[in-house]
């Protein structure tokens, strides 16, 4: 079925838009401390996204300097409390597409896939991990908590900034642009399970348009710079495990995650379906 005109006009802008300037001007416009002017951003935002400040760990606008500070705010304590078994959903968000890898393959969307050594940054041994696996990939909104957290334990073993382009991964782009989450700038974290996964899993922060930076819990912020070449850091001599439901990153305006868990017996959430909305700490799947 073709596109709409309204999905075709998008993605013609999409082609079109300085991305990479925009996404440096705007980071830099959410970062600096403008007093009134940042508040009141902060307030239309606020209506024009529907943001739930209630459950805000700081609910009041007036107590966030710069509107990075508020895009990142933490809940209150208890306001995503965790499941008791199985792996936990890491975001606030979307579920764009869940399942079973096709031997190296992820499905986008509907007539788009995608391999995960594309998505790897071109690492074909560390993909081969991952064939016959499962994957997650699930979308933050404007109005979303944007940290993200542990779906298990797990032991930090790589980091790799890949560089790439700065499509919006809003669902229309999803739809649109083939292979989008492996061609997007995005940060590859490869943690060994500590006890509920058995071998390697890795949870990918994908960038987008305007995302001004990412950040990791034992890094802080990896982007910028942007070098435009691969970065790597290996942590076999740093020590980092963080709990199952830790907070590991968060994005500076949002994005998407993509999971991704070795071949073996696993079964998603019966109530999870593209579309459908999840929060952090909720149940994901089951493994065993």
């Amino acid at each position: 079925m073709a596109e709409p005109l309204s999905e075709r006009l998008l993605l013609l802008g999409q082609q079109l838009l300085p991305k990479r300037a925009l996404t440096r001007w705007l980071g830099h416009l959410a970062s600096l401390e403008a007093g009134a002017l940042t508040h009141a951003v902060i307030r239309w935002f606020i209506r024009r996204y529907d943001v739930e400040m209630a459950e805000a760990h700081e609910p009041d606008v007036a107590r966030y300097p710069t509107f990075n500070e508020f895009f990142t705010r933490a809940l209150k304590p208890g306001a995503r409390p965790l499941a008791a078994d199985g792996l936990l959903c890491p975001v606030d968000g979307s579920i764009s597409q869940f399942g079973a890898i096709a031997g190296n393959r992820i499905v986008q969307a509907k007539g788009h896939d995608y391999t995960t050594t594309a998505l790897l940054g071109g690492d074909a041994a560390l993909a081969a991990s991952f064939d016959g696996g499962w994957f997650a990939t699930l979308y933050l909104s404007p109005r979303d908590y944007h940290r993200i957290h542990m779906p298990c334990a797990g032991r930090l073993a790589r980091m790799i900034h890949v560089p790439g382009a700065l499509f919006s991964v809003n669902p229309a782009t999803v739809r649109g642009v083939p292979g989008l989450f492996a061609r997007n700038e995005r940060v590859v974290c490869l943690f060994d399970g500590a006890a509920d996964v058995t071998g390697p899993f890795v949870i990918v922060l994908v960038g987008a348009t305007i995302v001004g930076s990412i950040a990791t819990a034992w890094h802080g912020v990896v982007n910028p710079p942007r070098p435009g070449v691969p970065r790597e850091w290996r942590y076999d001599d740093q020590p980092v495990v963080l709990d199952r439901g830790a907070e590991m990153g968060r994005f500076l305006l949002g994005s998407t995650v993509v999971l991704l868990f070795p071949k073996g017996p696993l079964s998603f959430n019966p109530a999870w379906a593209p579309g459908g909305t999840i929060r952090v700490g909720a149940a994901m799947a089951t493994l065993g």
